[in-house]
């Protein structure tokens, strides 16, 4: 039974994802503090996290750049706030999906089982031999998930790590948006492809000497992105 904490100081709205998270079959504890959910997502083993963004004590996005620094579950960030540099701040985080307030728990269910599902595949894979894509200085190893930049192995969230692997092992070829969200986020209906932006730029100053000349994920402009071979 996979194991989520909802980090929510709204209790009649942490009470709600609580109830629906578990008639679908979900384990669920909730905190309703910063500095409190923080302490717990640290010092015990969660599959996935549902972080409020306005919190009393540490914020969402202190919460998310804390965990992000020694785990790697996927985190649903929802906020009230429906500015476009909140979720881009917060996906830039590492937060792996932003839901704006007021949402359906149906939605969030949905969410939480197409996170949890794709997580699952990556860690439970049985390949054998560690499969690598080297291209330009750039090393992958897709199954320890690491990634070297010139021999300097750099930090990837699982998104980051999934999206550019997929571009690196189809060079050549433009991808929209939406394709790259189908085929990464592994949602049609749900979700906002603006996180596919958001992840290109982080890759982007991760991989590129300079990132706003980009030698390897080329932008097509009214098209999509590209990486060159």
């Amino acid at each position: 039974m996979s194991k989520i904490l909802i980090i929510e100081d709204e209790t009649a709205i942490a009470d709600l994802e609580r109830d629906y998270l578990e008639l679908s079959g979900f384990e669920v504890q909730i905190e309703n503090s910063g500095d409190g959910g923080l302490a717990r997502a640290l010092q015990e083993e969660f599959d996935l996290l549902i972080l409020d963004l306005m919190l009393p004590g540490l914020d969402g996005f202190e919460i998310c750049r804390k965990i992000r620094e020694k785990k790697n579950l996927p985190i649903i960030m929802v906020s009230a706030k429906k500015d476009d540099i909140d979720k881009i701040r917060g996906l830039g985080l590492g937060a792996d999906d932003y839901m704006t307030k007021p949402f359906s728990p149906s939605e969030l269910v949905a969410r939480v089982k197409a996170h949890l599902a794709r997580y699952e595949r990556l860690v439970n894979s049985n390949v054998q031999e560690n499969d690598i894509v080297e291209i330009r200085g750039i090393k992958i190893d897709k199954t320890a998930r690491r990634v070297w930049i010139d021999g300097e192995e750099k930090n990837f969230t699982t998104k980051e790590f999934d999206l550019l692997t997929f571009l690196a092992q189809n060079p050549n070829h433009v991808f929209t948006k939406e394709d790259l969200f189908k085929e990464i986020w592994d949602m049609e209906s749900i979700g906002d492809i603006a996180t596919v932006t958001v992840h290109i730029k982080k890759i982007r100053e991760k991989i590129e000497k300079q990132s706003s000349k980009p030698q390897y994920i080329e932008t097509i402009w009214g098209v999509g992105y590209r990486f060159r071979m």
